[in-house]
């Protein structure tokens, strides 16, 4: 059962669709795969047209079906320590090694192994299949496709199965992520004269306190939810950069941060309260010595949550399918909520492989996950041609 969906994951792998790089050859690859099993395809560009998302619809197009969604691109192996090369799968102890194999080609070697099944099947209900590109960059090239997705599913989907690693578990709702950018501009002079100027990481240090303030308060005071494993909102500060020289008041500082709201909670009033702090605490210190200082606070990228109701359609279709009765939620985010809010289409995260192996050295993906994950595909078509 495994072998053609092992030769298929072999092929995926060998292609380094690290987000940098262009995953131009691997969508030829798989157009190719798609038609010689009769099946067309679509290719949805990115702006700058080095990358591509692809669907496909095998089965009826005039009546509602059912999305398999996954991302073609990885991130990178750089510094870290594998065993075997990370392009070439290599199998060991009951598991396949290799950048990508959990996160997320393992799935998509699964839904193409099934492929010809679903060509050979009086499909009553169509299967569309939709890869991407620059998921791990801010699901970026989902965007682009479901701006399309009317016109390559006249007819809306029933449900969307986005095949992230869950360990086949039915994962109904996960937190938004939104990412921003502050720019903190001040004004330098040697470090001897430091009241002369305007220190820009001192502000900047400033700023991201009041962050970890709203998100200590996010813990004490929050809205929570069991289901998660981190059960509330939560706010934070990752990435900063700022600075010359120790003896050079630094004239510029930047950082990222982040706001992960609940489902249904909305993170405008914390990013209200970070730009209130900059603009009526912070900048007018900073303009009384040098009237052009200031912060600048921009939106980097916003994804949203979704949470799709334990009794609906989607949910009840995915766990008989997968032959279970549990559900979950998590954290991280998928492009499940984009499917939702931007698509309209209901859906879920269901896919082989732990998300604890996702960007780690020696990723690796269990065989009996991959075959779990084809039991679910074969029900799936059955239930299409039912």
């Amino acid at each position: 059962m495994i072998g053609e969906t092992r030769d298929i994951l072999s092929e995926l792998i060998a292609f380094d669709t690290t987000s940098r790089n262009s995953n131009l050859k691997l969508i030829e690859w798989v157009e190719a795969f798609l038609a010689s099993h009769g099946v067309a395809s679509t290719r949805v560009y990115s702006p700058e047209g080095d990358k591509a998302n692809l669907w496909a619809t095998i089965g009826p197009r005039d009546v509602p079906g059912y999305v398999l969604s996954g991302h073609t691109d990885t991130v990178p192996v750089d510094e870290q320590v594998w065993a075997s090369d990370p392009f070439t799968l290599t199998e060991r102890d009951g598991r396949f090694y290799g950048r990508g194999t959990a996160d997320m080609k393992g799935f998509l070697a699964c839904v193409l192994s099934r492929v010809p099944a679903m060509a050979a099947a009086p499909l009553a209900r169509p299967l569309h299949i939709a890869f991407s590109h620059d998921e791990e960059i801010g699901l970026i090239g989902v965007r682009y496709l479901l701006a399309e997705v009317g016109r390559l599913a006249p007819t809306p989907p029933i449900a969307c199965f986005v095949g992230e690693p869950t360990n086949m578990q039915v994962v109904v709702a996960h937190k938004g992520r939104y990412v921003y950018r502050a720019t903190v501009t001040g004004k330098a002079c040697h470090s001897s004269r430091a009241p002369d100027g305007v220190n820009a990481i001192d502000y900047a240090a400033e700023l991201v306190l009041k962050i970890r303030d709203i998100a200590r308060r996010l813990i004490a005071d929050g809205m929570t939810d069991d289901l998660y494993d981190v059960p509330f909102s939560t706010a934070h500060t990752g990435l900063i950069s700022g600075g010359t020289a120790v003896n050079i008041v630094p004239e510029h500082c930047s950082f990222d941060f982040e706001f992960r709201p609940l489902p249904g909670i909305d993170h405008e009033p914390w990013l209200a309260e970070v730009v209130a702090f900059a603009r009526d605490e912070l900048e007018p210190r900073m303009q009384a010595v040098d009237p052009h200082a200031g912060i600048r606070i921009e939106l980097d990228n916003g994804v949203p949550g979704f949470d799709t109701a334990v009794d609906a359609d989607a949910v009840t279709i995915a766990k008989r399918l997968a032959g279970r009765n549990d559900h979950a939620k998590v954290a991280y985010g998928t492009e499940a909520g984009l499917f939702v809010w931007q698509g309209g289409i209901p859906s879920v995260v269901i896919g082989p492989g732990s998300i604890a192996q996702a960007h780690a050295e020696d990723e690796f993906i269990e065989i009996a996950e991959l075959d779990k994950c084809l039991g679910f595909l074969d029900r799936l078509i059955a239930h299409c041609a039912a």
